[in-house]
Parts: structure tokens; C-alpha cells; sequence
């Protein structure tokens, strides 16, 4: 990422350049990704295909002041903290299912390793959606208390094939992350690059069993600390303080306006479900 596409990305998020790439200055630029740039799968049923490759993931978020999933919001994320100056290390996550049976597939997630100048190693995620708001200290196995709710990040027990990580020590097990006493997400240890993940943003675009398949949604960080979200015709505010206020939006003209007004996304047409 050069100069000019570094500044780009960062009056996209409203942000000054960093003097220095320290911890305060992450928590600025997270909290403002998650205020600015929408969790959304909209490509998937608008037909639209998914590149991780970071010029085509630019155009997308900075140019066409778009959203995205995982991959592509913490992939493209990872390369503005690089040319920030901040040492990071994209991870594969697997996102512990809801109804208790098990992981996901590999590769299910992308979540940040970020090192700063100050304060260690930190894990960092703006393409998770109800997530944290801030980055997580990597080397904490105490609670950590966010806007987001109460994250532990505890060192992962065997998997379904009894191993802990890449190799049979605590040093490299795979570490679970969890929220309000719930895991999330088991992160591996292991660095990747951005090309290891085109299979599973290709599952998660394609598979029958995949979710993201079964509506379009776009949501974001509101700036009192909840939430707004649109699924399918359904909006949804969501307050700080967890209460919830729904509305079904009546025709396409009112959700395309919601899409304008609540996430500066202008479609010319409402997103059709690609998995009914």
C-alpha cells in the first residue's frame, strides 16, 4: 500500500496519520473501522465476486466506500497497519458453531496479530461483526473488559483430532477466544498470507451450508457504542445497552435508503437472497 492509497484508506475512516504506531493510536483506527466500514455480505447476492487481492480490496472499501467480510475488511485492515508501521501477522480462526456442535471449516476466519511500538502484541478484528470494539492483548488470560463485552483470549484443549495447535506444547497451542463466557473463535498460531484464505471466503460464498448464503446483511458500530443493522428488509438499532428497537422496511425504495443513510452504501438495486 503506497502513500496515497494509505491516506485514501485513512480519510475513508476519518483518521490522521499516526505519529507513532502505538497501542492508543490501534484502538483509535479499530474502533473508527468499526464505526466507518460495514460488516457486510452484499457481493454474495449481488453477484459480485470476491478478490483478496489488496488493489481490488481498496477499490471496494476506499474507492467505492463499500464494506465486506472477514477476509476482506481485516485483510485489507492488516495492510493499512503495515504501512502504518505496526508488525502483523494475518491468523486463520475457525468460529465455534451456535449450536455447540463443534468449528467451523478451516480457514473460517481472519483475524490480526498486531505488534505495536508500546504495548506488545494484540489481537486485532474489524470483520467479525457484534465483536469486540477494541483489540484484545494477545498474551492476557485474564478478562478483558470492552464495549463489546466481557473477552477472555485462554489457550485452546485438543481438538476433534487431539492436537492443540501446531505442535504438542502450551508455547503453540491454538488459543480460544471467548465472549461473555462464550467461546467464539479458535485462532491458530501459525502466520498466513492473504492468498490462504480464498478457499474459505469461496465456502462461505458458495456453499449451500454457508449462512452468509441465506440473507444479505450489512451492520457497523453506531457512534454511542451500538449497533445498526439491516438484514434482508429487517433494520435493526441496537443501543449501547442491548436494547433493541426492530422495523420491517416496506419496499426496496426505503432499503435502499436505509443502505445510503445508515452505511453511505449507494446500490442502484436491493440485493437478492442467493439461498432462499
Amino acid at each position: 500500500m503506497d502513500s496515497t492509497q494509505t491516506d485514501a484508506y485513512l480519510r475513508r475512516l476519518g483518521a490522521e496519520y499516526p505519529a507513532r504506531p502505538t497501542v492508543d493510536a490501534l484502538r483509535d483506527l479499530h474502533l473508527r473501522h468499526l464505526r466507518t466500514v460495514p460488516f457486510e455480505n452484499l457481493s454474495v447476492h449481488l453477484g459480485e465476486e470476491i478478490v483478496l487481492e489488496e488493489k481490488r480490496l481498496l477499490d471496494k472499501v476506499v474507492g467505492a466506500r463499500r464494506g465486506g467480510f472477514c477476509y476482506e475488511l481485516n485483510g485489507l485492515f492488516g495492510a493499512l497497519l503495515a504501512a502504518l508501521g505496526y508488525g502483523v501477522t494475518l491468523l486463520a480462526a475457525r468460529v465455534y458453531k451456535d449450536d455447540g456442535a463443534g468449528l467451523g471449516i478451516p480457514y473460517d476466519h481472519l483475524a490480526l496479530r498486531v505488534r505495536t511500538v508500546d504495548g506488545g502484541d494484540w489481537l486485532a478484528d474489524v470483520g467479525f461483526g457484534a465483536h469486540s470494539h477494541g483489540p484484545l492483548a494477545f498474551a492476557e488470560r485474564g478478562e478483558q473488559e470492552d464495549p463489546g463485552g466481557t473477552f477472555h483470549v485462554v489457550e485452546a484443549g485438543p481438538d476433534a483430532a487431539g492436537v492443540r495447535g501446531g505442535h504438542d506444547t502450551a508455547r503453540a497451542a491454538d488459543l480460544d477466544v471467548l465472549r461473555d463466557g462464550k467461546p467464539v473463535y479458535r485462532v491458530e498460531l501459525r502466520p498466513r498470507v492473504l492468498g490462504d484464505f480464498v478457499s474459505g471466503a469461496w465456502w462461505h460464498s458458495t456453499s449451500p451450508r454457508s449462512h452468509f448464503l441465506t440473507a444479505p446483511v450489512c451492520s457497523r458500530v453506531t457512534e454511542d457504542g451500538g449497533r445498526i443493522t439491516l438484514s434482508g428488509h429487517r433494520l435493526t438499532s441496537t443501543a449501547a445497552d442491548g436494547t433493541r428497537e426492530e422495523r420491517e422496511l416496506a419496499t426496496d425504495e426505503e432499503v435502499l435508503a436505509a443502505y445510503r443513510d445508515h452505511f453511505g452504501i449507494g446500490l442502484d438495486r436491493v440485493p437478492v437472497v442467493a439461498r432462499p
